[in-house]
């Protein structure tokens, strides 16, 4: 995360870049993403003119338009021609959007960002572990006994055993056949996967709690019990960010 000061009240405050960026378009998208989301500049108030970002910045026009324009997309900011360009509300962001997510992440000391994250994960692939009951072929079961089978041996070694994980759940979301489902899980793991808040403690007890929790879900699938693999999936994700998240955060968010 960029370390900048406060905005002054005179105009947007240069970014705390250790060297100018190699693609500054994508630099001051970055920065401004961030100064949104923490509130630098609140929502319904007015992003900085365009000439103050390309002074503070030090880039050209066609930059910050650039930027602008991305922010844009992302749900941040609405162009208004005429009237400047105005800060919307985090309920228009798009929370899926790689940047927007990091920066609220990095501004939530909740964890409640990543309760939603888990929570939409959770729906998603219990529904998928619920297909996957009905109709995994026996290659997807067998690779799912294989994972299971050889997390057990990985307990030592969290960094194989967390890949052997994710493998594990990417077999059952491509046996259910939802690519939709699979592609969201996915996207949301694949930009938190290396945050500490996200990740939390590991060790040896916690691998092994949690590969209980795959054999379940893998035992459920191998039964054809659609509602009890979807059952183990609920719990095991559940669960899993229970242990990782701590005492942070109000664990009744996960009610459901």
């Amino acid at each position: 995360m960029t370390t900048v000061q406060p905005p002054a009240t005179d105009g947007p405050v240069r970014p705390d870049w250790a060297r100018r960026p190699t693609n500054l378009a994508k630099a001051v998208t970055a920065e401004l993403v961030q100064r949104v989301v923490r509130g630098d500049y609140p929502a319904g108030s007015a992003l900085p003119a365009e000439h103050a970002l390309c002074e503070a910045f030090s880039v050209s026009r066609t930059v910050v338009r650039e930027a602008v324009k991305v922010l844009q997309e992302k749900g941040l900011v609405r162009i208004r021609q005429g009237s400047g360009t105005q800060v919307l509300p985090s309920t228009s962001w798009n929370m899926i959007d790689e940047l927007v997510l990091a920066a609220t992440i990095d501004e939530d000391d909740t964890l409640g960002v990543l309760d939603d994250l888990v929570v939409t994960r959770r729906l998603l692939e219990s529904d998928m572990a619920d297909v996957a009951a009905r109709v995994a072929d026996s290659a997807a079961v067998d690779r799912m006994r294989e994972l299971v089978d050889r997390m057990d041996q990985l307990v030592d070694d969290p960094e194989s055993y967390h890949e052997h994980d994710r493998a594990f759940h990417d077999t059952v979301m491509r046996a259910s056949g939802n690519r939709i489902a699979r592609a969201v899980v996915r996207s949301l793991e694949s930009q938190v996967i290396n945050t500490a808040s996200y990740m939390g403690r590991t060790d040896r007890s916690l691998c092994t709690a949690s590969n209980r929790g795959h054999r379940r879900i893998f035992e459920r699938i191998a039964a054809r019990d659609s509602e009890g693999a979807a059952a183990a999936m609920f719990a095991h994700i559940t669960d899993a960010w229970l242990v990782r998240r701590g005492e942070q955060g109000d664990p009744d968010r996960l009610a459901r």
